[in-house]
């Protein structure tokens, strides 16, 4: 979502690293640029200024007059200040002291609160809590038949005692429901059944008005929830803050949670949405799975828009989806000098496809920004193909290779639905995987090629010994043979420095009773 931005700040800055001081007219051209970027992003025209104003007065100062490099210091100052406008310090959700904890999810229609109460109660069920959906929102057509489809996907039970509006097909003599009574029924249930959480999905429109904002405040009221969560699309630009405004004066929000991240939006609702309401934002939903969900983290965030990337949150998600007793016996299995298999490889693949799309991966690795072009036209449908490949194999073949000729591979590309090519590409990318791992392997040994005291150095071993005859190959049988008369002298001629470390060599022994040697030292010489 903020590529644009990202790629607009990050030429600014390469513009201003290649100046080895900063004047006040170099300041201002980039104070320019970054306003011109948030502003181009559709973020709120108060926010940007606030923010260009702050950065200028901040770049004037002695702290970059007087740093060893100023250019880097301002990219300092303007990734604080990011941070300080999508709200500083990453908050949790507030929990209940006693009883079940009650959430409460408002926004308008289409902003995704439905699939977002699933991601929600699916993240905190893999924390340890015991969450429950309760669908209120009983005037979208369908709505609680998505949330009950939704929290099946999850595996969270869903109460739902009213089938809510079901447009045409609308059941005969059901009324339209009170979702007040609905959302108090729920938390009872809840209370009964020992949830430690219950989601209360609330009606939406398609623009804000008195009607909803009355429900929302009646819910509100009727359930006390400990965090009122705003959803909002972060695709919506300016009206972002309008909305934003409204919902905070109507039901008085907690928190953010920004929706649908992923998309090609120039992402100003996200970098206006905290420094306007004073809220901080919680959560960002960043796809259609309901593992595609994160916690938000202004800092993090603030790094993937100046290019920075986000190792933390990468570590974290592998975390997750890495098996931590395959890693150990992936790692003993190296350790014992067993080779790398294909099978191996299959593993590997299938844990890091756990972890998310892969785009979103590469994006978190400082300095994508650069390679935005390969990244778009990275096919995610790759890593299916390595697993309808692998999997066409018999178990020898994977556990060996080599044994892998020519009807093999036609074999193996008609089960796997591929080619011929396909398969040479990928067998050649496994022969240099298993080489790097067995390289591993070797570690302080004979490994490395090239590092201080470990094998397969230029000059020592079998290429050594190659080159020395491939010499002799080129002498003359004259110039042999001469070779092998001064071979055979040097070998009959003692050197000054044979037998003995001190150069006497040959040379005749000397009495020690000869030495005047202080007292008490000729038990060390054997007499």
């Amino acid at each position: 979502m903020f590529a644009t931005l990202s790629d607009r700040l990050t030429s600014t800055f390469k513009n201003l690293r290649s100046k080895g001081r900063l004047s006040e007219a170099d300041i201002d051209a980039t104070i320019r640029e970054i306003r011109r970027a948030l502003l181009d992003a559709d973020v709120a025209v108060p926010v940007v200024r606030d923010f260009a104003g702050i950065v200028r007065e901040r770049a004037l100062s002695a702290e970059v007059s007087g740093a060893l490099n100023p250019a880097q210091q301002v990219v300092k100052i303007v990734n604080e200040e990011l941070v300080n406008i999508l709200g500083g310090e990453h908050r949790p959700l507030n929990f209940a002291k006693t009883g079940p904890t009650v959430i409460m999810l408002a926004g308008l229609q289409g902003a995704g609160k439905t699939t977002l109460a699933g991601k929600l109660a699916l993240n905190l069920k893999e924390q340890g809590h015991t969450p429950m959906l309760v669908a209120a929102d009983l005037q979208r057509p369908n709505a609680v038949t998505q949330l009950k489809v939704v929290g099946e996907r999850a595996g969270v039970p869903v109460y739902a005692p009213h089938p809510g509006n079901q447009g045409e097909a609308a059941l005969p003599g059901v009324s339209a429901g009170d979702p007040v009574s609905v959302a108090l029924a729920g938390l009872e249930t809840a209370k009964t059944r020992q949830h430690s959480v219950i989601i209360v999905d609330t009606a939406g429109r398609l623009g804000v008005d008195q009607e909803l904002m009355e429900q929302a405040a009646d819910i509100r009221d009727a359930i006390n929830p400990n965090e009122i969560l705003f959803v909002i699309d972060a695709m919506i630009g300016q009206d972002a803050v309008a909305t934003a405004q409204a919902f905070n004066e109507g039901v008085n929000f907690t928190g953010v949670v920004l929706s649908k991240l992923d998309g090609d939006a120039r992402g100003g609702a996200a970098l206006s949405v905290a420094r306007v309401t004073g809220k901080p934002i919680l959560f960002a939903s960043t796809g259609e799975k309901l593992t595609d969900f994160e916690v938000f983290h202004p800092d993090r965030m603030a790094s993937r828009i100046l290019d920075m990337g986000d190792i933390l949150t990468l570590i974290e998600q592998a975390e997750k989806a890495f098996d931590t007793q395959e890693a150990e016996r992936m790692a003993q299995k190296i350790q014992d000098g067993k080779d790398f298999t294909l099978a191996d490889f299959l593993v590997q693949m299938q844990q890091l496809r756990n972890m998310g799309s892969m785009k979103k991966m590469l994006g978190m690795l400082p300095g994508m920004g650069q390679m935005r072009e390969a990244l778009d036209n990275f096919d995610e449908r790759e890593v299916n193909r390595i697993e309808a490949i692998i999997q066409s194999m018999t178990p020898a073949e994977r556990d060996n290779p080599k044994i892998i000729n020519g009807s093999r591979r036609s074999r193996i590309a008609k089960g796997s639905g591929t080619t011929v090519t396909e398969i040479n590409q990928l067998l050649q990318r496994f022969d240099a995987a298993q080489k790097m791992m067995r390289q591993m392997n070797k570690g302080g040994g004979a490994g490395m090629p090239g590092m201080p005291g470990m094998g397969k150095m230029p000059g020592v071993g079998k290429r050594a010994g190659a080159r020395q005859a491939k010499k002799d190959k080129k002498m003359t049988p004259q110039q042999r043979a001469a070779a092998a008369r001064k071979a055979a002298r040097d070998a009959q001629t003692p050197t000054q420095s044979s037998g003995s470390s001190f150069g006497l060599g040959n040379q005749e022994q000397v009495d020690p009773s000869s030495l005047e040697l202080p007292p008490g030292l000729d038990k060390f010489l054997g007499r």
